[in-house]
């Protein structure tokens, strides 16, 4: 773990969580596992809030505990996942993508779930059933069904799955204790288990839910509240107690991969032949591993058959179709075999690099142009290339290819390598060619990203500080424009509101948002970089395995 992912991690914790919990995740992050005491005495925390701020990472998922390794009897010890928390940055995209599969059901259960960390069905369904009717019509509600239904299509399509059993003494636990309900942390010694590794992950339990969604005004808050313990003490039974879901952020990562690798060929192509990988990609989801570097081989004929009808693509040109992704230099999809009219697959790992190497490639430009962007593809093509040999091939003056070398040697883009003729490395009896090592190169980029993330998010705090004044002073306004509303005010009452925000500072707070969303904007465009580099990371790890 490096300085700028710590950075990253804090900042994240600290905007979602608050200063507390941004201690205690940052610190765990710098020293690794430790026992509760130690959390206490080395960031002079009282115990009660490090109890709450270790509840509040475990029921996110950002921390797991296990026994001690001192052996039975020693102190549970609490380790944070700086992955998980990563994914934090990557919540809006989540959100974003089960709107667009699942309409706004599935984007208000991915959303609940996601702030929650985990929940049981019948609690999410409620839940969203009755954001749901708030944004209704007057006189109409969303049914539980409905949202019942939603449901089960993103635990059978594995975007949502249950929450792995805790061990604990020996003894497996149907589910991980709620937070809500045990605040302090766990006593006993435990081992975490992944959500794959028991039967039940994607076994969706009989819920007995029946009715509609509640409209509930802002005076049944306070009433909430004060019947909270009573709620608690008389809960309602729906079949599904102690039974907690989770987001599959691993599903969401292969719908982001495939997505990613479609656009690429229907960019590269055409759209009929990235609808013609998005079928290859659909029909071996379920049959390929997350971890494998190229799809279960399809023939030619199951791809025929499960083409969307409103193609009519007929059989020899999907073959000339085939043919051409084949023969493509980017090498998305490779031939295995010829039974069947052809065996074919979709080369994940070959797809992501060729992506991945994209993305440098445009950075190179961005940042030094397009002659040292030229010299940077032309030095991937070739690998090895001495320095006239570039300014050759390139066709740039020696001049000015000599100073692009060496801005991308400094910036460690492409590497120096020598090769001796004889044992005394003399210069003059010395080859030095230049090359560019992908992998190192895309961990670097990774990095400057992290960095660039964490700018962004410490720009966006900054300027919301500056301006908190005049924000709080708007959702007040906003506040009595809304209650004005609801009680039926006449309009000059609420001309008169709106004009207790002077035209200045109408004009301040439409400068600060449009700030904040090019900001927002920005963190979302570079963590879509981030997932692309991570996952050819990863998939360079599988493939030298």
């Amino acid at each position: 773990m490096t300085a700028q992912e710590v950075r990253l991690c804090g900042l994240l914790l600290q905007e979602h969580f608050g200063d507390v919990v941004e201690k205690v995740g940052t610190h765990l992050l710098r020293n690794g596992a430790q026992h509760l005491r130690a959390i206490v005495q080395e960031t002079g925390t009282p115990m009660d809030l490090v109890k709450k701020s270790l509840c509040v990472l475990i029921q996110h998922g950002a921390c797991a505990f296990s026994s001690g390794r001192k052996g039975p009897g020693s102190p549970v010890e609490y380790q944070a996942s700086f992955e998980r928390i990563l994914r934090i940055l990557r919540y809006p995209r989540y959100i974003y993508t089960a709107k667009t599969l699942y309409g706004d059901t599935g984007e208000l259960i991915i959303e609940e779930l996601l702030q929650r960390g985990h929940m049981t069905m019948s609690s999410t369904v409620k839940t969203v059933a009755d954001r749901l009717t708030l944004n209704m019509e007057e006189g109409h509600s969303m049914e539980y069904s409905e949202v019942s239904n939603t449901f089960s299509k993103l635990v059978e399509t594995h975007f949502l799955q249950r929450c792995p059993p805790v061990e604990v003494a020996g003894k497996a636990v149907s589910a991980t204790p709620d937070p809500a309900t045990t605040p302090g942390a766990p006593a006993n010694n435990t081992t975490p288990s992944t959500p794959e590794s028991f039967a039940d992950c994607y076994k969706v339990p009989h819920v007995t839910l029946i009715g509609r969604g509640k409209r509930r005004n802002s005076s049944e808050d306070g009433e909430d509240q004060r019947n909270a313990k009573r709620a608690k003490e008389d809960p309602e039974t729906h079949g599904d107690e102690g039974i907690y879901w989770q987001v599959n952020f691993e599903r969401f990562h292969l719908h982001f991969r495939d997505q990613a690798i479609i656009s690429a060929v229907a960019n590269k192509l055409d759209q009929t032949s990235s609808e013609i990988v998005r079928t290859m990609l659909r029909m071996s989801e379920v049959t390929t591993p997350p971890i494998a570097t190229c799809t279960q081989a399809l023939s030619a004929n199951e791809i025929f058959r499960s083409l969307p009808p409103n193609y009519n693509i007929s059989r020899p040109i999907l073959d000339q179709y085939l043919t051409l992704l084949v023969d493509d230099p980017m090498e998305f999809v490779g031939k295995s075999g010829d039974s069947g009219g052809g065996m074919y697959v979709v080369n994940l790992h070959r797809a992501l690099a060729n992506l991945a190497r994209a993305t440098l490639e445009s950075v190179v430009q961005e940042r030094f142009g397009s002659r040292s962007a030229r010299i940077f593809r032309l030095l991937l093509r070739k690998r090895h290339l001495e320095q006239k040999q570039v300014e050759d091939f390139a066709m740039i003056p020696a001049k000015e290819a000599k100073d692009m070398l060496y801005t991308l040697l400094s910036e460690n883009l492409v590497q120096l390598q020598e090769i001796p003729k004889t044992p005394d490395h003399a210069p003059s009896r010395t080859f030095y060619l230049y090359t560019v090592n992908q992998l190192p190169t895309a961990r670097m980029l990774l990095q400057n990203c992290f960095k660039t993330v964490a700018n962004l998010i410490e720009r966006r705090l900054f300027e919301t500080k500056e301006s908190k004044r005049l924000l709080e002073k708007s959702q007040r306004i906003e506040a009595i424009l809304a209650s004005l509303q609801a009680s039926g005010a006449e309009p000059e009452q609420l001309t008169e509101v709106e004009e207790m925000i002077t035209p200045p500072e109408k004009q301040q707070l439409e400068s600060l948002r449009h700030h904040i969303n090019k900001l927002d904007s920005a963190e979302n465009q570079v963590d879509e970089t981030i997932f692309l580099l991570e996952s050819y990371i990863k998939s360079t790890a599988t493939a030298t395995r």
